[in-house]
């Protein structure tokens, strides 16, 4: 009996791990842009899908070709600070030729930045994932406490 009860708890827990991983057919990207310490675009970035319709100056917008982009100008090698510093995220048209998620330092409207390109939905937010190993692990002590009183 327990060890069913372990078996459906893996199994449980690997369905859940993967189930961030799904993507939409319609993918978003997170509209916003901010300067210096002014406006919340700037990382560290702590909103999600639910935090859009309450915070001024960020939107999901629709993306058709399903890649984001975050593109961080200023604040070059000598800067003290981040006074000039301007973080935006985008929906970008196309994303790399070889379809490889990736940030590098590049030329972006005549301007030299740093451009992060990304393919999924709302994929240009905070880097964090779920995937983290506490919050797996709680699940995986919930989940099988609920089955084994289940097959109790």
């Amino acid at each position: 009996m327990q060890a069913s009860v372990f078996i459906l708890t893996v199994i449980f827990v690997i369905i859940a791990n993967n189930a961030p991983q799904i993507n939409a057919l319609l993918r978003r990207c997170y509209q916003c842009r901010s300067r210096g310490e002014l406006g919340s675009c700037k990382d560290p970035f702590s909103f999600n899908a639910t935090d859009v319709d309450r915070e001024p100056g960020l939107s999901a917008i629709p993306c058709a070709s399903g890649w984001c982009g975050k593109v961080i100008e200023g604040g070059g090698t000598y800067a003290l600070d981040d006074y000039d510093l301007a973080t935006q995220r985008m929906c970008v048209q196309r994303g790399p030729d070889d379809n490889m998620d990736r940030c590098a330092d590049t030329i972006y409207n005549y301007k030299k930045v740093f451009m992060c390109f990304c393919q999924g939905d709302l994929c240009n937010g905070s880097s964090g994932r779920w995937r983290q190993p506490l919050p797996m692990l709680s699940l995986a002590i919930l989940a099988y406490t609920i089955l084994n009183r289940m097959y109790m």
